[in-house]
């Protein structure tokens, strides 16, 4: 709940598209009259030509919206572009229990809004017949899948048979619904065996394209050929000639549809139409208003300083990208993004929710797994301090925080994904009643990226600590010996050159080699594993005698390696009394038929980084040895 007032759900496509934009400041200004709330779910559709991968991924917020948080709902399916999407939120708002309004296109089961579109064709191409005298016109369609151009072109034909005239004029051509087909419509106009007096396009876009190929080949409008559109565009009022249209008022739909919607929510019906019915512009691409150009300069400027803004904000937009380019941690996202935000209409509230996982993990990192309907907030800026902020996660049925004022509020929330992943939504409230631009879905994307860029090097991070924590287990296993634990005959190599060839001068330095007595005895009497438990035992033994910083190894059997630096003959004595101490303690406490008992060797020498250690390991050895002889009942070794 957002507020003691009413909330209004709004589902739609490409709402900052200048009929979109101008339609949602409508809706602000119509909720408004009743006390409503309204939360717009927008989506970008159809990113360019060869994005459509990317942009399905955007649909995957409609599964975790709760309806129920919601007493009203507006749909507008016209700006759906993506395949399926129109039928995946069709299928959500069927679940709906408040009311449903759609208000672009029929939809079964809902309150739908009807437009006289046959009515305003029929208008405008009676206004060529009658007003101009035209008799000769020809009709440019848009892709005739779209019901708008079916029907427009039906009423066409219809119109012209009523009069008497060929139905299908001279000529039909099909469209786009676009600017890209006006060349090709103009050569096959031209080339038509009578040349229009008149073309009417189903929409203004087409209408300017062709009026623009028109002009290119010489042909005066409305002199040569006169041209009308429909649907009353601002990019046609604008265009020289201004085109002539029919266009379905936006205060009417937005007046219309709440004025319904207010009495299904208050009382579960509603009395009067639910028709809006579109009227006629007549301007200069017909002839009926004259160019004046010296009244067209303020025109110009206008869309000078549009160009000028536009400038701007590509400017800011690619400042945008580099500092966020720059943030590492997730935490950096808010300061990023107040520095960034500043090219897309001032704003009172933005909020960047992430959706976490049933252990509360957050989608943006390596561990995330099973998502939940949870979501927390990565980004919080709350201008005038109006929002309730906690430190729970938002759930699905709540996604906008509580507001401490009871006026209506209008928020814009659209979903933050990529192409493996959704990560969240966000959700923006605009200062004044007009929409965000086109530059806040551009940063959108950017912080879309910039958060699968942080969530991926997540993922490479702990992917290399895993793969250097196995390495180092490998490396601590090759360098190890099984049985004991003590370095092997490679990992002590390793380790007591590292520490020679750490010597900063001359240094006294110890090598000792110690050899178990009696193993093969051991091993022939009581078998191999009274003997490993009696190797076991020694290494032990001689692992804790090493107090003075000692590398001690296993060089393999029974024989191990010791080497020392910055070594003494006092150590030296300490070592060899606590071998003799822990021997005999072992000999005394653990009762085997047998004694352990180790020979040894040592030798103390000044060495540099330039000793060898195999060099003094042998002379180890040899002492060893005589040490082993010199043992009562010992002739060999």
């Amino acid at each position: 709940m957002i507020n003691s007032l009413k909330t209004i759900a709004f589902f739609g496509c490409a709402l900052t598209s200048r009929y979109r934009s101008g339609l949602c400041k409508c809706f602000n200004n119509a909720a408004k009259k009743i006390n409503a709330n309204i939360v717009y779910f927008n989506s970008l559709g159809k990113i360019g030509e060869k994005t459509l991968e990317f942009s399905e991924g955007e649909y995957d917020l409609i599964d975790y919206i709760d309806l129920e948080q919601f007493d009203g709902i507006i749909y507008d399916g016209e700006g759906y572009n993506v395949e399926g999407a129109e039928e995946k939120i069709i299928k959500k708002l069927r679940t709906a229990k408040c009311p449903v309004i759609s208000i672009s296109t029929y939809v079964d089961g809902f309150y739908n809004i009807e437009f006289e579109d046959a009515s305003g064709m029929r208008r405008l191409v009676e206004h060529f017949i009658d007003v101009h005298k035209h008799t000769k016109i020809g009709f440019m369609t848009g892709y005739l899948s779209h019901p708008d151009a079916q029907l427009r072109l039906k009423v066409f034909r219809e119109v012209m048979k009523e009069r008497g005239l060929p139905e299908n004029g001279v000529g039909i051509f099909e469209g786009d619904f676009w600017f890209h087909k006006g060349e090709e419509a103009a050569d096959f106009f031209l080339s038509r065996p009578e040349r229009p007096q008149s073309i009417i396009c189903s929409n203004d876009y087409m209408a300017i394209s062709l009026s623009t190929a028109l002009k290119h080949r010489g042909i005066r409008i409305p002199e040569d050929i006169s041209v009308s559109g429909y649907d009353g565009s601002i990019e046609g009022k604008q265009f020289v000639p201004h085109i002539t249209t029919a266009t379905r008022e936006r205060e009417d739909i937005a007046e219309k549809t709440m004025s319904i919607l207010a009495q299904l929510m208050d009382n579960g019906t509603f009395s009067g139409d639910n028709i809006v019915s579109p009227r006629i512009i007549p301007s200069q691409s017909c002839g009926c208003e004259k160019i004046i150009y010296k009244e067209e300069i303020h025109t110009i400027d206008e869309i000078n300083n549009s160009i000028r803004y536009f400038d701007n904000c590509v400017n800011d937009a690619q400042a945008a990208i580099l500092k966020l380019n720059k943030v590492e941690k997730l935490n950096d996202l808010e300061h990023s993004f107040k520095e960034c935000a500043t090219n897309f209409g001032d704003y009172t509230a933005f909020f960047l929710f992430t959706q976490t996982d049933t252990k509360g993990r957050l989608s943006c990192t390596s561990e995330y797994s099973v998502p939940s309907d949870k979501f927390v907030p990565l980004i919080w800026i709350d201008k005038e301090n109006e929002y309730l902020k906690t430190d729970q996660p938002m759930r699905s049925a709540n996604m906008i925080p509580q507001v401490n004022s009871d006026v209506p509020h209008f928020y814009y929330i659209m979903c933050i994904y990529c192409s493996e992943r959704m990560f969240g939504y966000t959700l923006i409230e605009m200062e004044d009643d007009d929409i965000f631009t086109d530059f806040y879905n551009i940063f959108l994307l950017n912080l879309s990226v910039t958060i699968e860029r942080l969530w991926k090097n997540d993922n490479i991070n702990k992917l290399y600590e895993k793969q250097k924590g196995l390495y180092e287990k490998q490396k601590q296993i090759s360098i190890h010996d099984a049985l004991t634990g003590m370095f092997n005959r490679r990992g002590f190599n390793d380790a007591s050159e590292y520490a020679v060839n750490n010597l900063e001068k001359k240094s006294i330095v110890c090598t000792m080699v110690l050899d178990m007595d009696g193993l093969k005895h051991i091993n022939d009497i009581y078998g191999h594993n009274e003997g490993d438990a009696a190797i076991k035992a020694a290494a032990d033994i001689i692992t804790q005698c090493c107090t003075s910083n000692e590398i001690a190894g296993r060089a393999g059997g029974d024989e191990f390696y010791i080497y020392a630096s910055d070594y003494s003959q006092e150590k030296l004595d300490k070592f060899n009394f606590d071998l003799t101490r822990l021997c005999n303690e072992y000999n005394m406490s653990q009762g085997k038929p047998y004694k352990l008992e180790l020979s040894h060797g040592a030798y103390l020498i000044e060495a540099d980084k330039n000793t060898r250690i195999e060099d003094l390991l042998k002379i180890s050895d040899a002492r060893m040895y005589k040490h082993k002889m010199s043992k009562p009942g010992r002739q060999k070794r």
